[in-house]
């Protein structure tokens, strides 16, 4: 497929993060674009805004005529779609040209320096770092992320023709769709067993996606994972290292120790160990792509982070509010790390809502413990998103394996109600579903009462 050659593209799931910073990107490139969503978000909102048309019911006649000429057609489709979607079903059965995202990723950046961040966890933060980076010390980039970054609102960080930044999606094999010249791989946890089935085919899948990057001097991990490439730490002698860390008014204060030099006096903004070791692989990547460690130090320094990701919602003395996108125990237990590291005797209520019944079902217990390290903790009922529901797999159930006795389930009707009578001076929000349409409406009682 040749994009010059397409003059419209149609999304199927428009209102998705990684679906609409393609969207913004192939109308910031001048082609027509419209879309289908299921619902409206702030999202489909923000692209609306933008002159991009979207409905929200799944009828072919809603398709504008442009976009049925299957000549000079792109139909972007989400993985998320049901096999039975009618507008789906009309444009395959029909020849168009349909292509899942990681492919069209895949397309565009093939003829690009591409950097690609993989990894169970941290893809959208570290990539969105890496981006900023990249922007902020005059690299040709365009990088397309998962998540909005505040510093510019958008999940589409520059208009650069030769170096692409993209995260390296694990769901439904995305990432062999990518062509990476510098990788990194931030975790390997399972997740997505719905898909794989088990640990060790996920981690296959991994070790396939670190196959396609040929030098290995260009392939960055963390920790112990079995890879074969350049280690990143803190405080442990990997090629890449951060040393000497101090946490002053809210800062990380560093020093990054490099093969060839150390960078002293590095700050970063946000909070948590594991948002460090995520700076350290953009740092990494960066530094070894070319760029100088002082120039990634001040840029780092600028980064102002990504919304839903230990975003701060009310900042005030007598009550903070963040929201986080955490939606695996491993995620939860690095918000619960950088809530108590920040605010250590605080009074904290968590709020979280489970995302996907398999999910659920498949971390049970890991979520019973990491949530039972909360002082308090509010479950909502689990958000659906592609799945119907399954026999057994419920909030209650979840609940009910929480050791901490402050717990409690509600519905999201009741929630707002919760909120305006507690007391909780540190108020987290967490979970991939619904629950970030709520936060508008959390903050706003939040900010009246105090």
């Amino acid at each position: 497929m040749d994009i010059k050659q397409i003059e419209n593209v149609y999304f199927i799931g428009i209102g998705g993060i990684g679906m609409s910073a393609l969207a913004r990107y192939f109308r910031f490139i001048g082609k027509n674009v419209a879309g289908y969503d299921k619902t409206p978000t702030h999202l489909t909102d923000e692209l609306k805004h933008d002159g991009i048309h979207i409905h929200f019911d799944d009828v072919v006649e809603l398709i504008d005529l442009k976009f049925l000429n299957k000549e000079n057609t792109l139909v972007v489709v989400t993985p998320a779609v049901p096999k039975d979607h009618l507008q789906w079903n009309y444009f395959v059965q029909n020849g168009f040209t349909v292509k899942k995202r990681a492919e069209v990723l895949g397309i565009i950046t093939k003829d690009t320096y591409c950097f690609a961040v993989a990894g169970t966890h941290g893809k959208t933060t570290t990539s969105s770092i890496l981006g900023h980076v990249l922007y902020e010390c005059g690299v040709d980039v365009t990088a397309f992320l998962g998540g909005i970054v505040e510093n510019y609102n958008s999940n589409l960080i520059g208009s650069g023709k030769t170096v692409t930044v993209v995260e390296a999606d694990e769901f439904d094999r995305s990432f062999l769709h990518l062509h990476p010249n510098i990788a990194c791989i931030t975790s390997m946890d399972a997740d997505h067993l719905d898909i794989y089935g088990d640990t060790a085919s996920i981690e296959a899948s991994f070790q396939e996606f670190a196959s396609k990057v040929e030098d290995k001097n260009n392939l960055f991990y963390t920790g112990s994972l079995p890879l074969e490439g350049i280690r990143i730490g803190i405080e442990d002698g990997s090629a890449f290292t951060a040393k000497n860390i101090k946490v002053q008014d809210g800062w990380y204060v560093f020093d990054v120790e490099t093969p060839r030099e150390t960078i002293t006096g590095v700050r970063f903004g946000l909070p948590g160990r594991h948002n460090l070791t995520n700076a350290l692989l953009a740092f990494a990547m960066a530094y070894t792509y070319g760029v100088a460690g002082s120039e990634i130090g001040k840029a780092l320094k600028t980064f102002k982070g990504v919304r839903r990701r230990f975003s701060y919602q009310v900042r005030k003395p007598e009550v903070v509010y963040i929201d986080d996108y955490a939606h695996h125990p491993t995620e939860i237990d690095a918000v619960y790390q950088a809530v108590s590291e920040l605010y250590p005797g605080k009074k904290v209520l968590a709020i979280f809502q489970p995302h996907l019944f398999s999910r659920t079902r498949d971390f049970i217990e890991g979520f019973a413990k990491s949530l039972s390290a909360f002082e308090n903790i509010v479950l909502l009922d689990i958000y659906p998103a592609r799945e119907l529901p399954m026999e057994g797999v419920t909030s209650q159930w979840l609940l009910d394996k929480i050791e901490n006795e402050n717990k409690l389930l509600v519905s999201k009707n009741d929630l707002l109600q919760l909120v305006k009578h507690t007391d909780a001076e540190v108020i987290v929000t967490i979970g991939a579903g619904d629950i970030g349409e709520m936060v508008p409406d959390i903050k706003k009682i939040i900010d009246e009462k105090n």
